[in-house]
């Protein structure tokens, strides 16, 4: 792809007002000397009952859209309207950065190489013998097939849908020769393991709380959250408090915008450019 010196991208989504995506892209984009606009397309803010995601899909390319990301809920549902996938998308499922190209949609999964590269910088030593993640939906299918490719041993997923555990268990088994199984025995399932990691939006400013109860969790394990507004969740207040170690979720959502830029532009940036833009507005 070649360099682009102007670009039209946004996020469609529900409840995304508060999300500092925008800002980080387009503060890289003025950085890089980039015309640059990045608007939130926020279903909720569109009427009763809401625009399906055909409609705002086909609403972005009639307004002459370089691409989109793609959040809640329709990271998995906006997948047979793409015509390639990339090769994590298509083993993870799931898609959130699509690129518009020659009247052809090209679905990526960023978040996968942000939760893994936000992993390896802050998490490097931790066991990855067995661990239990939360939520098996699209960020969560991301964050597994992440997890698997950092090298976890054994990885149970529990999610308030069992069978939707089990479906993505058995798609990672098949596609990452993997040892994933769905878990329904929370107490059980957290006992065994070395590090838990949180890919429900439990946690969030409009949804608080935490995915597991508290007092199953130990000193010895270590724990990752996605959720980064608030950059503190719950869950990760708890577990400081007793000493684990903790990987906050700005680092996943700096890293997938940070693959996100790149996809869209055609430019390279990385990071720590991505993390200071994020910084700023806190």
């Amino acid at each position: 792809m070649s360099p682009r010196s102007s670009v039209l991208v946004g996020l469609i989504g529900r409840s995304i007002q508060l999300s500092r995506t925008p800002a980080m892209h387009e503060a890289e984009g003025r950085a890089q000397g980039i015309a640059y606009v990045y608007r939130l397309i926020d279903a909720d803010l569109m009427g009763d009952p809401a625009p399906s995601i055909s409609e705002l899909v086909r609403f972005v390319e009639y307004f002459g859209f370089s691409g989109f990301n793609v959040t809640f809920p329709y990271k998995q549902e906006i997948l047979p309207l793409l015509d390639k996938l990339s090769d994590a998308a298509r083993v993870v499922g799931a898609v959130n950065t699509v690129v518009l190209k020659d009247g052809l949609r090209f679905g990526h999964n960023t978040d996968c190489w942000g939760f893994a590269e936000s992993f390896r910088r802050d998490m490097a030593g931790v066991s990855l013998d067995r661990v239990v993640q939360f939520g098996a939906g699209g960020a969560g299918a991301a964050v597994a097939y992440a997890l698997i490719k950092l090298g976890v041993k054994e990885l149970a997923i529990v999610d308030s849908q069992p069978e939707r555990a089990e479906r993505l268990a058995d798609r990672l088994n098949t596609a990452a020769n993997a040892a994933v199984r769905a878990a329904t025995n929370i107490e059980a399932a957290v006992a065994a393991a070395d590090g838990l990691v949180n890919t429900t939006p439990v946690g969030m400013a409009q949804c608080p709380g935490m995915p597991f109860p508290g007092d199953l969790l130990a000193s010895h394990q270590w724990v990752a959250e996605i959720v980064y507004f608030p950059r503190e969740t719950e869950l990760l207040r708890h577990a400081r408090r007793l000493g684990c170690r903790v990987l906050p979720g700005m680092g996943m959502a700096i890293g997938q915008a940070t693959r996100a830029f790149e996809l869209f532009t055609g430019r390279m940036t990385d990071m720590a450019a991505m993390a200071r833009h994020f910084e700023a507005q806190a």
